[in-house]
């Protein structure tokens, strides 16, 4: 059950990589990347431990599925929710560079 939550807050963390990545946040990247790491390294090593159990694979699977789906919904509604600012003139948009 443990690598279904670790699965979870992996999703979370490489959702928030990828939006540091296109946004050019060189540092946060990077940081982000060092935990990502470090988050595989315990799954892989508890995976390798329990090699013949395919329900530790399975479960953070699961995990990674459901950190997805979550990650990217939140991101798509605030995506939404600045779009509609920007729309009614609350805010202004971000120069191109």
């Amino acid at each position: 059950m443990f690598l279904f939550l670790i699965g979870i807050i992996e999703m979370l963390i490489v959702t928030s990589w990828t939006k540091m990545v296109t946004k050019t946040k060189v540092l946060a990247s990077g940081g982000i990347t060092m935990i990502n790491v470090l988050i595989w390294y315990y799954v892989l090593q508890r995976i390798v431990d329990d090699i013949s159990n395919w329900h530790v694979a399975l479960m953070y699977a699961a995990g990674c599925s459901v950190g997805t789906v979550i990650s990217t919904y939140y991101f798509h509604l605030r995506e939404n929710k600045e779009a509609q600012a920007e729309e009614s003139g609350i805010i202004t948009p971000e120069p191109q560079q």
